[in-house]
């Protein structure tokens, strides 16, 4: 199991607004981009500072929602995204609609940095790399100037040089600055547990029957209570999610594939892959491994895909 890279310092960029980012993130799964999509702004964030002339290097990154508003129509339980009619074709006849679903993100992003030269009160560094990030998209969202009063979109860097302690100290300031909202971590364990509740009933039970069963409220009727009962009690806020990508080719040589975005690049046929993740208050947690997100590539086998360290711990019960 690989663990997340070293880092010396945490930038924090609060309360960015995002307007029609892609809530497609993958073809079973909406609700909120992909954390492939982050990975990936990381990695071309990290390219415009080094153009730049700034010496850093983006290891991991973390995502925390304050607030979003998925461009959906409510209607008999159903919903349904509202689309966009296209122009029309070149021969003046109506063109087809494309599935493209949209959301609305209030997010603050943390990047795991680690440069030698970094130090906690290197204010300008954090204001130029903010500058550099909104003249991104974020999973196709455009950013747009936030409502936050200014003092709460002001980016800050974070130390994390010292022991365990000195870290979870420094993180605990730190996170109480992401309040109120969400981080979204990985819970590959309630899947594996799920999967073997379900081997009791049913030796045949596949990986996909546990995350089909954690995706939905699986409501049975108690007959000692007299009452339905559904399954989420304690599991908290779980989701379903895309954490990278399966190989279903071989790599093929670049300038091989026709229509390939990079005929210079080896390319390789891939499919989603899919864990559960779930939704967690930043106060809940001890230390900024278990917030951030991370690529592990395993090209033997085939595997490209995202991870995070996150570990559950038991809360005190008042009971």
């Amino acid at each position: 199991m690989s663990k997340c890279p070293h880092f010396d310092h945490l930038l924090i960029i609060p309360r960015l607004q995002v307007q029609n980012a892609n809530a497609v993130s993958s073809p079973l799964t909406h609700g909120f981009p992909s954390i492939t999509a982050f990975l990936g702004l990381m990695w071309a964030l990290e390219r415009k500072t080094q153009a730049a002339g700034l010496d850093l290097q983006f290891n991991a990154v973390g995502v925390v929602a304050h607030q979003h508003q998925e461009l959906i129509t409510h209607d008999n339980f159903v919903n349904t995204f509202r689309l966009t009619r296209n122009p029309i074709d070149k021969n003046g006849s109506t063109a087809a609609i494309v599935e493209e679903g949209r959301i609305h993100l209030e997010i603050s992003l943390v990047f795991a940095l680690q440069s030698p030269s970094l130090t906690e009160s290197d204010q300008a560094i954090a204001e130029q790399v903010r500058e550099l990030l909104m003249s991104m998209r974020i999973a196709g969202g455009t950013l747009i100037p936030s409502a936050a009063p200014r003092g709460r979109q002001v980016p800050y860097i974070v130390a994390q040089t010292g022991d365990e302690s000195g870290q979870k100290q420094e993180f605990s300031r730190a996170k109480l600055r992401l309040l109120p909202g969400f981080a979204l971590v990985e819970r590959s364990d309630l899947l594996e547990q799920r999967h073997a509740a379900l081997l009791e009933s049913n030796p045949e039970a596949s990986a996909l029957d546990a995350w089909l069963s954690l995706s939905r409220v699986n409501w049975q009727y108690d007959e000692d209570q007299t009452q339905w009962q559904h399954d989420r009690q304690g599991l908290g806020w779980v989701v379903p999610i895309p954490i990278g990508y399966g190989a279903l080719t071989e790599v093929q040589a670049p300038g091989t594939v026709a229509h390939a975005r990079d005929s210079h690049t080896p390319f390789r046929f891939v499919e989603s892959l899919y864990s559960i993740g779930e939704w967690v208050s930043p106060h809940r947690l001890d230390l900024a491994q278990q917030l951030l997100w991370y690529a592990d590539t395993e090209a033997d086998k085939g595997h490209y895909r995202c991870r995070n360290d996150f570990k559950p711990t038991p809360f005190y019960s008042f009971d």
